[in-house]
């Protein structure tokens, strides 16, 4: 049977697909939607399974914050072109609206959400069955409290999500939190947070930098304290100097608004090299 534009146009809405992609389907199908589209979704799935050992580096990373629930997440691709492309950016958008909207806890949950006439993860290989470029879930984290905020750097290659112990939060000061977060790549919130083994090898690294400079050995560990000292205040969040005011520290801008406010969680996902 003939192939309308109408029929294309139709499908290309249903799937996002080119319309030579949509005509030809259609035409294999014989007019048969149904059979259109699952032949675009075996595309995609061929395309993804040639592509599997290419580097998806590229990609759109956002945010968004409901209340007091709130996540980052990252759709990755292989080029910048498709990374901006309009339909690319709304399918990420989509997608995290969703995993908000049902409070996913991982990216695994997100992948199983129901999308379209599939799941989200299918709908990833969806569209790259389209552009013919590998692409991935990635980054995915979430924070809650009693108010959430976030940020997303310009060109959605870095986006970060803050939560905070006090409801109401001025919408100004939690984005200068989230901000920071993006500029200054903090590890943990403060002190405790700081994965063990993480601080294992700074203090190692402190101790022996002590040895190599000649310091005696009964100061080595007195040393390497004062410098994990000063390696908290570069990896706390709280302990950061305040980007906008390097006099005072994080925590001290969060207490000169509310003297109870204080960030209980945050994640940072970017496509940069930090």
């Amino acid at each position: 049977m003939a192939v309308t534009m109408a029929d294309i146009t139709h499908l290309r809405k249903m799937t996002g697909a080119g319309m030579m992609d949509c005509k030809n389907a259609l035409t294999e199908a014989e007019g048969d939607f149904d059979k259109a589209i699952e032949i675009i979704r075996k595309k995609g799935q061929a395309v993804a399974a040639k592509r599997s050992d290419r580097e998806a580096s590229e990609g759109c990373v956002i945010a968004k914050s409901a209340g007091e629930f709130a996540a980052v997440i990252a759709l990755k691709c292989e080029t910048d072109f498709v990374a901006k492309n309009a339909d690319f950016v709304a399918l990420t958008n989509e997608i995290l609206d969703l995993a908000i909207a049902n409070k996913c806890a991982t990216i695994e949950d997100v992948k199983a959400l129901p999308m379209g006439k599939g799941t989200v993860a299918d709908a990833v290989t969806d569209r790259s069955g389209i552009t013919g470029e590998k692409m991935e879930l990635d980054g995915y984290g979430v924070v809650e409290g009693l108010s959430t905020a976030i940020y997303i750097h310009p060109g959605n290659r870095l986006a970060t999500a803050v939560s905070f112990n006090v409801a109401g939060v001025d919408a100004q000061v939690s984005h200068e939190v989230a901000m920071q977060i993006a500029a200054m790549n903090p590890i943990a919130v403060n002190q405790e947070g700081v994965p063990a083994d993480v601080l294992a090898r700074e203090k190692e690294i402190a101790a022996d930098k002590a040895r190599q400079e000649g310091k005696p050995e009964n100061l080595i560990e007195r040393i390497a304290e004062g410098r994990i000292s000063k390696f908290y205040k570069e990896v706390c969040l709280l302990e950061q100097e305040y980007v906008k005011d390097p006099k005072i520290s994080v925590a001290q801008f969060l207490k000169n608004t509310n003297k109870d406010l204080t960030v209980v969680n945050f994640k940072r996902f970017t496509l940069n090299a930090d």
